[in-house]
């Protein structure tokens, strides 16, 4: 009976650690969708949730959609309150269903500028938040008011085209990604045309309108394959659910990096090993800062523009190091590692003369406890004709002034300077 007994209580609690892990692990997101009836009507965030809740995930919607809304209005009502919060991982935002289609100046005017006031204030309240622009269609026969002054309005194609060109350059424009639903109605209207993706007023959309958006997003937030989801709402037959699944796997799924705004991008090269000399070319593309870590303690962060830029670094000690890239951009990262090791038969002392040397940069006197003198190729910088950083071993940067106002503490400093397009790297031990 005790063995038996024993048995049964270790069974629950590995049951217990078992459902623990499975919720632990369960991809969970918390989104604001911002729009209008297009987004209200069906509901769309509730059945977006209720197909991440069916595949496994856990989505915590929150919605401002009030009727017939603009970007604008957007900017001055309850939705910049809600984007102000903060906290969330994707902020939906969907224009009033006819104002990006309008003509070029009237769009530049009315929808751009409101579109990236809403986008800024995501990042500044929620910095690692994915904007997601959701991209809307065309009325089903055109929009036959607004073609008397602008005429590509006056067929499906013309509107749609026009909604498909401005949701594009906005996500592009202002770093976010886009939600492709009217590319998915249009796949659909052009190979499946018996599904009726339209309410009777042939703007809004339809219960399988609707589906056709949830699972989009769907893919967009969880990344999940749409064929293998087997919710669909009971006023959707079967086929037709399939069907519409399929078509969001062709234009969705399988074309993911069109729709998400592009990740950093990180290469780096050793171009030279001398002594302990490393010269390092680094590529960086879609980052707004990269970190440089030498494997021996030192690192260095700092805002860059893309392109190429070369490092120069003088190691103290023999051996095998990692050097490390990370290149950031809103959370978002990108990693480049190398394995290099630099060797010497020279006193540490005479190599590093050599390394300063070679390197262009001097640091004199070093060690000291007065402040040093810091010329490259002999010529003395300061603040004044170059960027000069000056961080602590645990990577806090440390006020240039310090160096000269006596205020600084004893040990070891790491010195970076900026000067005429190159950068170098050196050492100060202040006494």
């Amino acid at each position: 009976m005790t063995s038996r007994l024993l048995f049964r209580r270790w069974t629950v609690v590995l049951v217990a650690v078992l459902a623990a892990v499975s919720v632990q692990a369960q991809p969970q997101a918390r989104v604001l969708f911002i729009g209008n009836s297009y987004t209200e009507v069906n509901n769309l965030p509730q059945m977006t949730s209720d197909i991440a809740r069916s595949m496994g995930a856990e989505l915590s919607c929150t919605s401002h959609t009030p009727g017939g809304c603009t970007f604008s209005q957007h900017c001055t009502n309850e939705s910049m309150e809600l984007i102000r919060r903060g906290g969330w991982d994707v902020v939906v935002l969907q224009e009033q269903s006819q104002y990006p289609s309008f003509p070029q100046l009237q769009v530049e005017a009315e929808v751009f500028p409101f579109a990236q006031r809403l986008v800024d204030s995501v990042y500044a309240a929620s910095p690692c938040a994915e904007p997601m622009f959701y991209m809307t269609w065309g009325r089903k026969n055109g929009d036959a008011w607004n073609a008397r002054y602008f005429p590509v309005l006056g067929t499906y194609e013309g509107m749609d085209s026009m909604l498909y060109e401005r949701y594009m350059y906005m996500a592009e424009a202002n770093d976010a990604s886009v939600c492709p639903v009217g590319r998915v109605w249009r796949y659909l209207r052009e190979r499946h045309p018996e599904i009726e993706l339209y309410q009777s007023d042939e703007s809004h959309p339809s219960v399988e309108g609707t589906y056709a958006a949830a699972c989009s997003f769907y893919v967009m937030l969880f990344g999940g394959d749409p064929e293998t989801i087997t919710y669909f709402p009971e006023e959707v037959v079967p086929e037709v659910a399939e069907t519409i699944r399929q078509a969001v796997h062709e234009v969705v799924y399988n074309a993911q990096e069109r729709w998400h705004r592009q990740p950093p991008r990180v290469e780096i090269e050793v171009l030279r090993v001398r002594d302990l000399m490393v010269t390092i070319a680094a590529h960086t593309a879609m980052a707004d800062s990269v970190t440089w870590d030498f494997g021996d303690g030192f690192q260095s962060r700092e805002s860059t523009a893309e392109g190429d830029s070369v490092m120069i670094y003088c190691y103290e000690d023999s051996g095998t190091y990692e050097v490390m890239l990370v290149a950031s951009r809103h959370c978002m990262t990108d990693t480049a590692r190398v394995t290099l090791s630099v060797s010497t038969d020279t006193t540490v002392g005479i190599v590093s003369a050599q390394c300063a040397a070679a390197n262009a940069l001097a640091i004199f006197p070093n060690p000291a406890a007065t402040a040093p003198a810091i010329t490259v190729d002999g010529t003395v910088v300061t603040p004044a004709n170059a960027e000069i950083t000056v961080m602590a071993p645990t990577g806090c940067r440390v006020p240039y002034h310090r160096l000269y106002s006596g205020e600084l503490p004893a040990g070891l400093y790491f010195i970076k300077v900026c000067y005429r397009g190159r950068t170098y790297t050196g050492k100060f031990v202040k006494l």
